[in-house]
């Protein structure tokens, strides 16, 4: 049975509660000089628990059967015995005592009425602050976090050299393209293998620093002819790279065109296209393997060209044709 509730805000209200603990041991026949040393640590205790700073504390006194006990806390009580009684009290006796208790409790001293409410505002006003600091960290580490995680990941997909994307990055998000535009149907997708002409030869004579610019030099070359967050570029291998377009072969020779241009031909390109009537069985190994053939084939009609293979929007006939000689048909 409940006697008494009460919120341990501030000091008095403790001192309070404490005062009507003591209170209710006599009145119901308890022993006095016990209590008082319950008492004392039972104030301790409720100090811990944030009594008397501002902080609403709910304490209750109970009455079970013959124990006279103390407990506080919101969602986790916490419980002290205080005193045991020699019988339990008659029902007339705990009513008495009960709406003793409630209505020294009700009548109220404006004075401690408005401290209360200032120390109840100021614990609060605490509180809040120091909860938005703490939402404040949280945030500023969750984005370092989010940061050092896209770093990461960054880091995984980069070729350390050339800043391009790299092998990974190249099946991960081919991939991904692939499955989109064969799903859709609404838009091209263009695959561009390179390998640098001679690169052995050109490493081995004029050396790997030499080598490594001249990797460079290609790199800059393919991000200068793609769309920026539109196509991609990767560095596959040693000298082999790869661009992934989303545009038609028309455009893919263009750009592969533009690749030999500035690379001054020593450069061997292979391409592989598919547009809304592709055949749903086509598969991305099959891209790639178009692709890889007509590099295969531009490697081995001379080198230092651009070689586009139509099988996967064909069936029948010689599907592999050197850009130039689109271009030429397309404007004669």
């Amino acid at each position: 049975m409940e006697l008494l509730k009460q919120n341990l805000a501030i000091e008095p209200d403790l001192q309070n509660f404490i005062g009507f603990v003591l209170e209710s041991v006599t009145r119901l026949g308890g022993n006095p000089f016990a209590a008082s040393i319950a008492s004392l640590d039972l104030m301790k205790k409720l100090r811990g628990a944030g009594a008397g700073t501002g902080y609403p504390l709910p304490a209750s006194l109970l009455l079970q059967g013959k124990q006279l006990v103390a407990q506080w806390g919101e969602s986790v009580k916490s419980h002290a015995q205080l005193s045991t009684l020699a019988q339990p009290p008659q029902a007339e006796i705990i009513e008495q005592l009960r709406q003793h208790l409630l209505n020294s409790t009700e009548s109220a001293d404006p004075a401690l009425l408005f401290q209360r409410n200032a120390e109840m505002t100021r614990h609060f006003n605490e509180t809040r602050s120091r909860t938005e600091k703490e939402l404040e960290t949280l945030q500023q580490t969750l984005v370092k976090r989010q940061t050092e995680l896209h770093e990461s990941l960054r880091q995984a997909e980069t070729d350390p050299l050339t800043g391009l994307l790299n092998r990974r990055a190249f099946d991960e998000k081919l991939g991904q393209a692939f499955r989109h535009t064969m799903r859709q149907k609404v838009s091209p997708l263009s695959l561009i293998m390179l390998d640098l002409d001679h690169f052995k030869e050109i490493n081995d004579h004029f050396g790997h620093q030499f080598g490594d610019a001249y990797l460079n030099k290609m790199a800059h070359t393919l991000t200068h002819v793609i769309r920026e967050d539109v196509d991609f570029a990767f560095r596959t291998g040693g000298d082999e790279f790869a661009m992934v377009l989303f545009a038609d072969y028309p455009q893919a020779c263009n750009k592969a065109t533009q690749v030999l241009r500035l690379m001054e031909t020593k450069v061997s390109i292979g391409i592989s296209t598919i547009n809304p009537s592709t055949p749903d069985s086509l598969t991305v190994e099959e891209f790639i393997l178009h692709a890889d053939s007509a590099l295969y084939e531009a490697k081995n009609s001379g080198r230092g060209r651009a070689v586009v293979d139509l099988c996967s929007v064909s069936d029948s006939g010689d599907c592999q044709f050197p850009c130039m000689k689109l271009a030429n048909s397309t404007h004669g």
